[in-house]
């Protein structure tokens, strides 16, 4: 059974993420209630009710989406909880604790249920993209509702014909005389669209006016609620909208991908469905981009719950499976004695550290650029991290779930044991929310030249502080320092390379280069925070950096040499797939 791993939680966000220092600090016994109850909750109320949603998932009637059993009774406890509020502002019923908080619980709830904590996470979106552009009559009468979690929130971009690119966006727009707008189209993918955990569901709907300008520039953004609150702000008549179908899914079974349809006259009584302007007409993807960048770094949230789970599940497995005789031993005892078991689940443990360390990195860059005089610096931090801390934990993530997989062997590969689930989970984290090739192209093309690489190369120094630290501790690291250096070595002259192909307009060169760059990035940051840990922990937290520096930064060499080295190649071996 899956436990909560509080310390180590706790621990990531007082070395790493600095919590009770800075803009957004808390004091630690606050921190260390909310994190020690978030846990309780997801190990006695969440977790036993996943192996449920993902046998039964979500089921489509007529229209109406109905939860596995049991699945609105637990979203109720969790709301009445007050965690939906937990980030959100205080003026609307919130009780505003930093975002390093809440990444720390979203990582919780994902553990628990991936496919549960879909649903408070882009409520949670929504509810930012709403206090930051809404207009104040939309703020008063929806946030309070979302932020207590009786109404909950989505994310309605992508159509058919536009997934990643949303500048072929079709669904349109039309004005009416009372301020309000008619919304007709379809989108697909939608996470969560209808369901029966709350009494109302507000869409928050890329659409285009029949003015517009063309491409993204031409883009609005709207709130489209299931039903238009009456004068009391209670769910009212019906809007016009529905769900179409639900998607048959390789993993997170209990989370409704939906299909909606807006504006087909099935109800009101006029055909549309009434919308509402957020921000201004022709801005919206810059209003949905508020909400796009909490999911994304909630996203690698995921991905370290679903490394974390899978490491529990696999080192529990071999812990009791006894087999074979293992070097030195007199007789069959538990498969962990083999050196290989052992080899794979450090580097389980190792890769799910690093990465919480990494999301928990980005958090406090979000939280200090809300204010302070160094608020651009960390907005810039923020900025460079962010695709990272999307795409290494989600990359990770699987590489881990699949790890648990090949620790269990065969029990691995049937239901039974449940590994095979946080497989088929943890799979889609890497593809929404801006897939991880997406987020490649905007760390090199957008967040590497900010300053002209002078970001990236102050933090790459801040990195290599940490290396000397640990050349001069007197702690067991072995070669640690000299990986460390090695590998921040190979990021600084992968990054040098990135930057000169860019200043001479040579983007194709850039962007054939770009995920092995992210990976780069992704581990050098990984070993680095876990040599900060080490050097204010224990003798295991030093073991394990030392593990990882000798065991896995040696790839970084490798990428740094693909990087500089392999590009044409890449272009020249492109006849093959003609």
């Amino acid at each position: 059974m899956f436990q909560t791993p509080v310390e180590e939680i706790l621990f990531t966000l007082s070395v790493v993420a600095n919590l009770s220092d800075g803009e957004g600090a808390v004091e630690p016994d606050l921190a260390e209630a909310v994190v020690r109850e978030a846990g309780r909750f997801c190990d006695e109320a969440i977790a036993p009710l996943a192996s449920v949603g993902d046998r039964i998932g979500a089921t489509l009637k007529d229209g109406a989406v109905a939860a596995p059993p049991g699945w609105p009774a637990l979203y109720r406890a969790w709301a009445e909880g007050g965690w939906n509020g937990l980030s959100a502002p205080e003026a609307y019923g919130g009780q505003a604790l930093p975002h390093r908080l809440h990444i720390a619980a979203m990582e919780i709830w994902n553990a628990g249920s991936m496919a549960f904590a879909l649903a408070p996470m882009l409520t949670a979106g929504a509810i930012e993209a709403l206090a930051a552009h809404g207009s104040e009559p939309l703020k008063a009468l929806y946030l309070p509702r979302m932020v207590s979690g009786a109404w909950t929130g989505t994310m309605n971009l992508t159509e058919p014909q536009a997934g990643s690119d949303l500048s072929t966006l079709r669904t349109r727009a039309e004005r009416r005389d009372d301020g309000s707008y008619r919304i007709f189209g379809q989108k697909i993918y939608i996470t969560w669209g209808e369901h029966d955990l709350s009494e109302n569901i507000v869409h928050l709907v890329l659409a285009r006016l029949a003015d517009a300008p063309s491409g993204t520039r031409g883009i609005s953004l709207f709130l489209v609620p299931k039903f238009l609150p009456d004068a009391e702000g209670r769910p009212g008549a019906r809007n016009d909208l529905i769900c179409h179908s639900i998607e048959e899914k390789l993993g997170i079974h209990a989370s409704p991908t939906c299909t909606m349809i807006f504006g087909d006259g099935r109800f009101g009584s006029e055909p549309g469905a009434v919308g509402y302007l957020i921000g201004e007409e022709n801005r919206g993807l810059a209003c949905m981009f508020t909400m796009m960048n909490n999911a994304r770094l909630a996203v690698g949230a995921q991905g370290v719950a679903i490394a974390e789970a899978a490491t529990q599940k696999a080192l529990a497995y071999a812990k009791a499976r006894e087999q074979g005789r293992a070097p030195g031993a007199a007789a069959a005892g538990p498969i962990l004695d083999h050196p290989d078991i052992a080899r794979t689940l450090l580097i389980m443990t190792a890769l799910t550290q690093g990465a919480r360390a990494i999301t928990y990195l980005c958090a406090e860059a979000v939280d200090r650029a809300h204010g302070g005089e160094a608020s651009g610096h960390w907005r810039d931090r923020a900025a460079v991290l962010t695709p990272i801390a999307k795409s290494f934990p989600t990359d990770i993530g699987v590489e881990v779930a699949s790890l648990g997989i090949q620790v269990h062997g065969g029990m691995g590969y049937v239901e039974e044991t449940g590994a095979a689930r946080l497989l088929r989970d943890a799979r889609i984290a890497p593809i929404y929310e801006g897939t991880n090739g997406i987020q490649a192209i905007d760390l090199v093309t957008r967040k590497l030249p900010i300053d002209d690489g002078g970001h990236v190369r102050g933090l790459i120094d801040e990195l290599r502080r940490i290396s000397a630290t640990v050349a001069l501790s007197p702690q067991p690291f072995g070669l640690s320092a000299v990986r460390l250096e090695q590998a921040l070595d190979a990021l600084s002259t992968a990054t040098e390379w990135l930057l000169a192909r860019l200043s001479a307009g040579d983007q194709a060169a850039a962007l054939a280069s770009a995920t092995a760059y992210q990976r780069l990035f992704g581990l050098v940051l990984c070993g680095s925070l876990l040599a900060r840990m080490a050097l204010a922990g224990d003798e295991r937290r030093v073991a394990l950096c030392r593990f990882f520096a000798d065991q896995l930064l040696g790839e970084t060499c490798s990428l740094s040499r693909a990087i500089c080295e392999g590009s044409d190649s890449l272009h020249a071996a492109r006849t093959v797939l003609a």
